[in-house]
């Protein structure tokens, strides 16, 4: 992978991390994971009419995606308002690849390979490690069962984005796409909430929303130009490098408490998806 390839996808592992960091450090976990949806469809919005039209074999994909994603968005709302971010950014993002990976084998029947076994290993003990260092926190496990559910969601709404995008053939429309239909029903959902004060909410979330969207978009930019310039195996595998910079945010930003067991955890989990992508 040429350096500028190389820096270009850990720009977007760190733009990942970030809009995830803003949202756990919001007052209220949900209304920022609103502001930033909507705030990344708003931007994919203004994209759209540059881009290629959408052919209808993909639709059924968005409709059953956009479900996932905005159900995902909600337990990451539930997820950082229980938890540590160094704790729940970890499980959801390293635990997903190993889901994809037993559900493609199992659904293909193609046998895995030794490599990939090795990396499921992996990734199974930084989940056990993860589980015994939230143990005794407060609402650490609870947390770490929502981030868990999560990566089920992730996995899901991943395979079906990659059936997607093969059935449309137009990966930057298809993103766009969902973005916007992602964003719509948060946009909804705080137009109720917040129906008679709408516009001073709207006012107040503005710089989250332009700031969380275009991270969430530069992230997903990146990861796509890289991957006409790189190995899809080499690019998904460098972007996990998020689950480390979300450690460091979270540990330099949020101040959380960065135990033996949980860096341990996290050595695991990326260790196991560096495996597993390889793989």
């Amino acid at each position: 992978m040429p350096i500028s390839v190389l820096l270009i996808v850990l720009a977007g592992a760190l733009l990942h991390a970030s809009w995830n960091l803003l949202i756990k450090a919001g007052h209220d976990t949900r209304v920022v994971t609103a502001s930033v949806y909507t705030g990344a469809g708003a931007l994919a919005a203004l994209a759209l009419p540059f881009l290629p039209h959408l052919p209808p074999a993909a639709w059924p994909y968005l409709a059953a995606s956009t479900g996932l994603e905005v159900l995902y968005g909600v337990l990451l709302a539930s997820a950082y308002r229980l938890g540590d971010l160094s704790l729940a950014y970890p499980l959801m993002r390293g635990s997903a690849p190993l889901l994809v990976a037993l559900g493609s084998g199992a659904l293909v029947g193609e046998p895995l390979s030794a490599g990939i076994w090795a990396g499921v290993m992996l990734v199974c003990v930084g989940i056990f490690l993860m589980l015994f260092d939230a143990r005794p926190q407060g609402h650490g496990l609870a947390a770490a069962g929502v981030a868990l559910v999560n990566a089920v969601l992730i996995a899901a709404y991943t395979t079906i984005d990659g059936l997607g995008v093969r059935a449309s053939r137009q990966p930057l429309s298809y993103g766009a796409w969902i973005f916007i239909l992602t964003g719509l029903p948060w946009l909804l959902w705080v137009g109720l909430r917040y129906r008679v004060h709408f516009h001073a909410r709207a006012r107040r979330l503005l710089p989250a929303a332009l700031i969380g969207g275009a991270c969430s978009l530069g992230s997903y930019a990146a990861a796509l130009w890289a991957m006409t310039r790189a190995p899809v195996a080499a690019v998904a595998a460098v972007r996990e490098s998020s689950i480390l910079f979300a450690i460091v945010l979270g540990v330099l930003v949020l101040h959380e408490r960065l135990t033996r067991a949980r860096a341990l955890a996290a050595g695991f989990i990326l260790l196991g998806v560096w495996c597993i992508r390889a793989g």
